[in-house]
């Protein structure tokens, strides 16, 4: 399992995360759902949701969602900003549901900090026949002529677990991938936050972060406010059956 100083950090800054992360686009979250073949009220699980980022994206297309996080914190916002979602304690490796008990899966910007074999492992389990599981994460924009630079100096302090994205091997079946961009309002001050909100900076030293933080605001000189932010989406199934999805490897 991942360092749990990072993998845990974001309980330290919940509501900053709930400020300052991005929605994931909406074309990725709709693509997800045509490509898992989900209908109205079909049941989905949104796998450590933390502060309900994609959790809510799904609640607003009609499906059944149940929320699963590990974090108090995360959890208590989430509850808060998704009034009335099912929202449970459990993680990746022992989700609390039944065998067979969801038509997809779904885990924004968290399957990294797994255990791959067991997560995949409890991912066949709580899927029906034929379920499928989409992986998102919203990323800073190479393109972007500010994201990018910020990206880069942020790689400096970025744990090898967000970095390396070894978790590819371990998947046990093909996968389709797709990246999808939204043009989004966003401040240098709230780039800040994002920054911020991330495991390493939340890790990082004061005097790190001091700087990081300076070197933002630097970069960001003459920002018009609009950013480009890039959802990278990948979708799984582990069988043929009733959600038709075309799995193909890339």
């Amino acid at each position: 399992m991942s360092d749990p100083r990072y993998r845990c950090s974001f309980e330290t800054v919940a509501e900053q995360y709930e400020r300052a992360r991005p929605l994931y686009a909406d074309a990725a979250v709709d693509w997800i759902a045509e490509r898992l073949g989900l209908g109205a009220r079909a049941r989905v699980l949104d796998l450590a949701a933390g502060t309900g980022k994609l959790t809510r994206q799904l609640v607003a297309r009609g499906f059944d969602v149940v929320a699963v996080e590990p974090g108090d914190e995360m959890r208590g916002v989430l509850e808060r900003v998704v009034p009335g979602v099912e929202a449970r304690f459990g993680t990746a490796e022992e989700i609390p549901l039944p065998d067979g008990s969801v038509d997809a899966v779904t885990v924004g910007q968290a399957f990294h900090w797994f255990e791959p074999e067991r997560a995949f492992a409890e991912l066949r389990r709580v899927l029906r026949p034929g379920g499928g599981f989409a992986l998102l994460w919203n990323q800073w924009d190479d393109d972007d002529p500010l994201l990018g630079p910020v990206d880069r100096l942020l790689a400096a302090i970025r744990p090898e677990a967000v970095a390396g994205a070894t978790w590819r091997e371990a998947c046990p079946v093909p996968l389709e991938e797709r990246r999808f961009r939204q043009r989004r309002p966003l401040g240098v001050e709230a780039i800040v936050e994002w920054a911020g909100s991330t495991s390493g900076f939340v890790n990082a030293s004061p005097a790190d972060r001091e700087r990081i933080a300076a070197e933002i605001r630097r970069l960001g000189a003459g920002h018009d406010g609009l950013v480009s932010v890039a959802t990278e989406v990948f979708v799984g199934q582990f069988s043929d059956g009733s959600s038709g999805i075309r799995a193909t490897s890339s």
